[in-house]
C-alpha cells in the first residue's frame, strides 16, 4: 500500500483578534474560527513513533496564534500571513487549507459568521 497524500489537521481553534475594515473592530476585536489541513508527508512517523519525523501541531498553533495577535484589516491578510509563515517554517509542507471565520460580523444581515478559504498547493515541493 502506498500513501498517496497525508494531512495534518488543526480544527476549530477559537482566537479573538483584531480584524476588520471598521474602527470599531480594530478597538474591540471579534471572535474568529480557524480550521487548517496541512499536507505534509508524514509516512515515517507512521513507523518511527518519532515527532520528528512529522509536522508538530502545537508548533503550528503557536506560529498561528503569534499572527492572529496581530491587527489586520482584513481576513484575507491574515490567512496570508499565516500562510507565508508556515512555508518558511515547514518547508516540506506539501499544501494548506485554510479556513478563517469572523462570528457575528458587524454588517446588517443575520448570519452565523463571514469568512474566507484557501486552498493553496506548494510547487516547491514537486520534484
Amino acid at each position: 500500500m502506498e500513501l498517496t497524500s497525508t494531512y495534518i489537521l488543526l480544527q476549530g481553534l477559537q482566537y479573538h483578534a483584531f480584524i476588520g475594515v471598521g474602527e470599531q473592530e480594530q478597538v474591540v476585536g471579534n471572535d474568529y474560527v480557524l480550521d487548517l489541513r496541512l499536507g505534509y508527508p508524514f509516512a515515517a512517523a507512521m513507523k518511527s513513533d518519532d515527532i520528528d519525523d512529522t509536522l508538530n501541531y502545537a508548533d503550528v498553533f503557536n506560529i498561528v496564534s503569534d499572527v492572529m495577535k496581530q491587527p489586520s484589516k482584513l481576513l484575507e491578510a491574515a490567512a496570508g500571513k499565516i500562510v507565508n509563515e508556515l512555508l518558511a517554517r515547514y518547508i516540506q509542507l506539501e499544501s494548506i487549507d485554510l479556513k478563517l471565520v469572523k462570528k457575528n460580523p458587524p454588517m446588517s444581515a443575520d448570519c452565523h459568521s463571514a469568512g474566507i478559504e484557501l486552498h493553496l498547493i506548494n510547487d516547491k515541493t514537486k520534484v
